[in-house]
């Protein structure tokens, strides 16, 4: 029997709510991608196919509600690693933390992860961190968030197949990485010391408001802003813009750029960037 195919006014309503939800752009490339994720969706709900999908969700507000959470998981797409894009972790350790500490009393470093997916960056952040408190005493503290629940499940799990955690460096791996043993082998959990810096947050980047009252000296927002048009991208980053301290740091993927958005952003390395004390551009 040949699979249904999503039509071409079912790939609109859903690419159309995607968007206005979350902000991700859903173009004709990732229908495919889509139907795929919406036909196993389908099937956990004893539907037929994705046509029986879409008239239930838009059939009425209250089931639309009820399965949005699901529509929101299976619309993200998360790939990341431990230590990825690795100058930007030698940035913060030998230039960002030896500045914070000449221009702030505070022995407290606050560190946002802005989509943190399922979790590696964040930890991966506590594990350099936790290495700098060698070269003198300070505390910190992560906050982790992403739209997806499904993959801060993943997250606070703190558990990863061992060949993901390749990337750590050795001496990193034995330190910070508990290996599983029987049933769990092959697994490696994340050591209590690193996970007690973290800790994480439900945040859609499209929210009027994002409930954050604290300050950060460093935002970690990468691989993220290729989801959004270049408007979209300004007004969240602008949101970033208010939580980041004045001269605190800012870090993107190498293949995104803030250049021509008109934030109060200095570019100071490669996809880095420090907070002036400007306000945005109109």
């Amino acid at each position: 029997m040949q699979q249904a195919e999503l039509t071409n006014q079912q790939f609109s309503d859903f690419s159309a709510l995607i968007e206005s939800r979350l902000g991700i752009k859903m173009p004709p490339a990732k229908r495919t991608m889509l139907q795929s994720r919406l036909l196993r969706r389908a099937r956990e709900l004893g539907l037929e196919d994705v046509h029986a999908y879409h008239a239930r969700f838009f059939s009425n507000d209250q089931d639309q509600r009820a399965e949005l959470e699901h529509l929101i998981n299976l619309a993200t797409t998360n790939k990341t690693d431990f230590f990825r894009e690795p100058d930007h972790f030698d940035f913060l350790g030998q230039q960002v933390l030896p500045a914070w500490r000449k221009r702030t009393p505070s022995a407290f470093f606050k560190v946002w992860c802005a989509g943190c997916s399922t979790g590696e960056e964040a930890y991966t952040l506590a594990m350099v961190l936790l290495e700098q408190q060698v070269r003198g005493a300070f505390d910190f503290s992560i906050l982790a968030t992403d739209v997806s629940t499904r993959v801060l499940e993943k997250a606070m799990a703190a558990t990863y197949d061992e060949e993901h955690a390749a990337p750590v460096p050795p001496p990193l791996r034995k330190k910070y990485l508990l290996r599983g043993t029987g049933a769990t082998a092959g697994l490696v959990k994340i050591a209590p010391q690193v996970r007690s810096h973290v800790r994480f947050g439900h945040l859609n980047f499209l929210s009027e408001r994002y409930g954050i009252r604290e300050k950060f000296d460093v935002i970690f927002f990468r691989n993220v802003m290729i989801y959004f048009d270049r408007d979209t991208q300004r007004q969240i980053v602008s949101k970033m813009c208010e939580l980041l301290s004045p001269g605190g740091w800012l870090f993107t993927a190498h293949a995104e750029t803030l250049q021509g958005l008109g934030l109060p952003l200095e570019t100071v390395a490669i996809a880095t960037y420090v907070r002036t004390k400007g306000t945005p551009s109109p």
